[in-house]
């Protein structure tokens, strides 16, 4: 009865609006179309029960205006769902919710809003760290109503309407006033696409003229941006809250570190490396001068100002530091190391080396970790101001007779073709099969191209611009590009990927000819291609990686658990060193020098850079540290088990969204994996990305068959190896003889023969018919004289059937333990969760989606994958209910059903039973407790009726909900802690968090306070 709709509700005119078009017509939304023909049929309905018409078409009536009732709702079902003019599909009101460009992804995840513009960006060297250029009739735009209100507080202006026609005419007060408005209130940038936390950040805005904004050169990598016609947008914040977060949290001297990997997302590229490489190289032509004496760097700076110097004179310098007291070592060096190091503070003097690209990458972080923020943001603004100085002073360019094409080329070239000549006539003799011939050629070719390489760095001048480009890290690729210049361009792929054994013999500057050029646009046309395919890709990843992991915030200081998850020398995370995997995490268990049993760590310390590298050197092989997928909070995750905020370089704060932050650091370089096909202009080359980007997805959405999936043992035992012509099969039999012997006493009657087969419990022996001994276990039975053996073999067998080409890696005969991998290959991660249980599966998942993102040059944190793979693996299958009122089949938490049966022991019942599950990430997107978080992802309509007919409540306790429903998210600022903990949370980052629902009115506000603080305690007391 209640499934069923007496009455039809009618949504406000305002959601079905009907507008007036230019020809008097009219155009209306379609839903006004669907109620209409509800309407008329069931008037029609009416009227023909009323006049008592025949069944048969009252009946066909009824089916017309069910059918009219069900298109209104859902108007995608029927093959029946036609338009007014038979020609589109009338939008229903399920359509109205669903997709892109539904109710909930247009209106309420992503709103446009005022007091925001945007405009081409265009560098702004001179400016400071967090400052931007802000084009001053845009500002005037955006910060009108200050300027409005300032005017008429000077007495420039009566009134509002007074004050907009002073801005209309652009009077000189309102420059001065506007002047005086942009130092209360930063903007924010943001550049679209905004892949992670830093594609927002906050600048005090400059005015400047001209209609472009003015961004700093240091900040582009942050958003990814360059000059070549890239737009960004500009947002006013408004309220003051918004301004001291601005100021606080997202100012661009705030966020020096990238989130993922905690390295400086601020450094010198490009010019600046240029300048500051050629600043502080050696002239090798020199290397025997006599080094010049000199006191400070003061006096070398002024010989070189009058000339007496240049920047690569070797000199001896007494006193490098500014201050007098530092003790004074003397120093050989050179002019322009000199006055590179006069922008450095005394912590990091003297540096006298040449500085490359990676070299002052390291120099920024060594910088924020020994000095901080400040001091780091003042050096990385004056080496930008020096390099840019020194680039132009070099007068480095490009010249196409700078390209020497080395004389040795010939003679390699002609080589190879000799030896490949004798592989074809080998191929030609049948002594090479058609894949022999192939792999040796590309052998040869390939050999070749790194020898002609090698010969054009060896004949670039160390002193040439050329040598200077690619040495400095300034160009892309280093060398490579340039031996494709002047070398030979070697082997190329064609679209399939493989190969082509014809090699391009030229180079870029002697030209291609027609077949090489044709050989060289296959490369080209796919980088392309791929490019526009898979930035979608990447997107739709990070969209299901935010959607699982919204909800994960940090809600605790410490959850109290003692697990944790082992760091081994031995295990290949993506080929990192044990002590990158170390620093920022928390020790689980104290960590003593194996030596000199010296403690290295306490439980629950923090592992820094210095204990990271003591524990490596001393050789510890494993360390226990707390992990995400450890955590025994059941909202959330806490601090001790994150560890290190890598974005901040502190300990994580209470309220930080760890979970998006997780899943940006893990989509952002998704798309720069899938960008990366197109810069290598085509060469063959570790081949395209398609392992990486779908090889991600493949582990994330725990498909049941990957690709190229190979068995692993379900049981321990002995390896038989059984060879046929068409397959191989791999026996593993485990088996184990088990006897129960018997010393009879005389007397007593036997009632086995040897040889007899018994079950158990069948009696052996008996005194008089009284008394009997009972066998303990199946069996053969052995008997000499009064001694009674029961052998019992146990036998348990598994055969795995395997391709002839598959590389083996067990031998006959070896004996191995559940869970080994039999063939080289891609391992189901269900099967090991199976096998092996939750951490193994874990282990496995993270190190296949590290070696992805690492053999691309990608760093990424495991904590950011540890977050993911928590929430993947969060849930269990009941298997036995017990005594509890869990259903059989139920997916529960799995933190959850151990409250549960606690409270069934507690009350002396029996707890349930759970096997864990592993859900792929769209499974466990729409597996969140919230159906409003899983409604706005995917398949909205199937998810709301689900929730209506379950009688769902939302809690909103993830952020996705909240930003829905327009309140603030409940972290950062927002945080909404447990009030009646022992030491509530107060404040975030140093700002106070917003006290709940302060923006109702005062008498709602207790009602509310108490609805929502009632929610989240019981919630937290289940």
């Amino acid at each position: 009865e209640w499934m069923i709709l007496t009455v039809l509700p009618v949504i406000p005119p305002d959601l079905r609006p009907m507008v007036q078009l230019d020809g008097g017509r009219f155009a209306t939304s379609d839903l006004n179309d669907l109620y209409r023909r509800v309407i008329n049929r069931n008037n029609r309905l009416k009227r023909l029960l009323e006049l008592g018409a025949p069944g048969v078409i009252v009946n066909n009536e009824k089916r017309m205006l069910q059918e009219a009732v069900d298109s209104l709702i859902d108007n995608s079902q029927r093959g029946k769902a036609l338009s007014r003019r038979g020609r589109r599909q009338l939008k229903s009101l399920s359509d109205m919710l669903k997709g892109k460009k539904g109710r909930f992804r247009r209106n309420l995840l992503g709103k446009r809003v005022d007091y925001s513009g945007r405009s081409v960006i265009v560098v702004g060297p001179r400016l400071k760290l967090h400052q931007c250029g802000l084009p001053k009739t845009m500002a005037l735009e955006l910060y009108r109503p200050f300027v409005i209100n300032k005017l008429v507080k000077y007495n420039y202006a009566s009134n509002v309407k007074a004050g907009k026609r002073i801005i209309e005419r652009e009077r000189p007060e309102v420059w001065e006033v506007l002047e005086e408005v942009i130092k209360d209130r930063p903007v924010l940038l943001n550049r679209a696409p905004t892949l992670h936390r830093l594609g927002i950040q906050a600048f005090e805005p400059v005015l400047v003229e001209g209609k472009a904004i003015q961004i700093h050169p240091l900040v582009c990598s942050a958003f990814n941006a360059d000059f070549d016609g890239d737009q960004m947008a500009v947002h006013v914040p408004l309220s003051q809250r918004a301004v001291e977060e601005a100021r606080k949290l997202m100012l661009a001297t705030h966020n020096l570190l990238r989130p993922a990997d905690g390295q400086p997302v601020v450094g010198p590229t490009k010019d600046m490396c240029l300048g500051v490489y050629y600043l502080t190289m050696e002239d090798p032509s020199r290397a025997g001068e006599e080094p010049k004496p000199f006191v400070d760097l003061d006096e070398v700076e002024l010989a070189y100002a009058l000339g007496h110097v240049d920047l690569h004179t070797p000199i001896i310098v007494a006193h490098v530091y500014s201050r007098p007291d530092r003790r004074r070592k003397p120093v050989v060096t050179t002019v322009g190391r000199c006055i590179f190091n006069r922008v450095l503070p005394d912590e990091l003097r003297f540096i006298n080396r040449p500085m490359d690209k990676s070299a002052l990458q390291e120099l920024v972080e060594v910088c924020y970790r020994q000095s901080g923020e400040e001091v780091t943001t003042e050096v990385v603004d004056r080496v930008k101001n020096i390099g840019f100085e020194y680039a132009t002073r070099s007068g480095v360019t490009i010249a196409i007779s700078d390209l020497v094409i080395p004389p040795e080329k010939a003679t390699i070239l002609e080589e190879t073709e000799k030896a490949v000549a004798e592989v074809d006539r080998q191929y030609r003799r049948g002594l090479l099969t058609e894949e022999e011939q192939y792999t040796r050629i590309i052998e040869l070719w390939s050999r070749a191209r790194e020898q002609v390489s090698e010969a054009v760095s060896k004949s670039l001048t160390p002193m040439g611009s050329v040598s200077i480009m690619a040495k400095s890290g300034a160009s892309k690729g280093g060398f490579g590009p340039i031996a494709q210049l002047a070398g030979m361009r070697g082997l190329m792929a064609d679209p399939s990927g493989r190969i082509i054994s014809h090699p391009i013999r030229s180079n870029l500057r002697e030209g291609l000819s027609g077949l090489e050029y044709f050989i060289s646009t296959h490369g080209s046309r796919k980088g392309l291609a791929d490019t526009a395919m898979r930035t979608a890709n990447a997107g739709y990843l990070t969209r299901r990686l935010v959607d699982v992991a919204q909800d994960v915030v940090v809600n605790a200081h410490d959850c109290g658990t003692t697990a944790g998850t082992w760091v081994r020398t031995t295990d290949d995370v993506g080929g990192q060193s044990m002590s990158e995997r170390l620093v920022g995490r928390i020790a689980a268990a104290r960590v003593v020098h194996p030596k000199t049993g010296e403690v290295l760590v306490e439980r629950n310390q923090e592992i820094d850079e210095d204990v990271a590298t003591a524990i490596e050197e001393a050789a510890v092989e494993a360390v226990l540290v707390r992990s995400p997928m450890t955590c025994q909070l059941r909202q959330g995750i806490c601090a001790l088990c994150y560890g290190r905020d890598l974005g901040r370089g502190k300990m994580v704060a209470i309220g930080a969204a760890v979970g998006i932050v997780a899943a940006q650091s893990i989509g952002e370089p998704g798309t720069q994996l899938t960008l990366r096909t197109f810069h290598t202009g085509g060469v063959a080359h570790g081949g395209d990305i398609t392992a990486g980007l779908p090889r991600v997805e493949e582990v994330f959405e725990a498909r049941k068959k990957p690709k190229g999936e190979v068995p692993i043992s379900e049981i321990g035992g002995v390896v038989h190896i059984v060879r046929s012509d068409d397959q191989r099969l791999v026996l593993v039999v485990d088996s184990e003889i088990v006897k129960f012997e018997h010393e009879i006493k005389r007397g007593w009657k036997i009632l086995v023969e040897d040889g007899d087969e018994i079950k158990q419990g069948d009696p052996i022996v008996s005194w008089h018919d009284r008394r009997q001994i009972v066998a303990e276990g199946r069996g053969r039975v052995v008997r000499e004289d009064r001694h009674i053996t029961i052998v019992h073999e146990r036998r348990d067998e598994r055969e795995y059937k395997v391709s002839t080409t598959g590389r083996l890696m067990v031998e006959e005969g070896q004996r191995i333990e559940p869970g080994t991998q039999l063939v080289k290959g891609i391992l189901n991660p269900r099967h090991i969760l199976a096998v092996l249980g939750r951490e193994a599966t874990e282990q496995y998942m993270l190190s296949e989606v590290q070696k992805v993102y690492r053999s691309q040059g990608v760093n990424i944190n495991d904590k950011h994958f540890e977050t993911i793979l928590r929430k993947l693996l969060s849930k269990v299958q009941v298997t036995e209910s017990g005594d509890t009122e869990l259903l059989p089949d139920e997916l529960v938490d799995r933190l959850a059903l151990e409250d549960v049966n606690r409270e069934a022991v507690e009350a002396g019942g029996k707890p349930a039973k759970g096997w864990p599950v592993l859900l792929g990430l769209t499974k466990a997107a729409l597996n969140t407790e919230s159906f409003l978080s899983a409604a706005s992802f995917q398949h909205t309509i199937r998810v709301l009726s689900g929730a209506a007919v379950e009688g769902k409540e939302d809690l909103l306790l993830g952020l996705k909900e909240n930003v829905l429903l327009g309140k603030l998210i409940p972290a950062g600022t927002g945080y909404r802690g447990d009030s009646s903990a022992d030491d509530p949370v107060e404040d975030y980052e140093g700002i106070p968090l917003e006290s709940p629902a302060a923006d109702e009115t005062e008498e709602q506000d207790e009602e509310v306070d108490g609805l929502v603080f009632k929610h989240i305690t019981e919630h937290r007391a289940q």
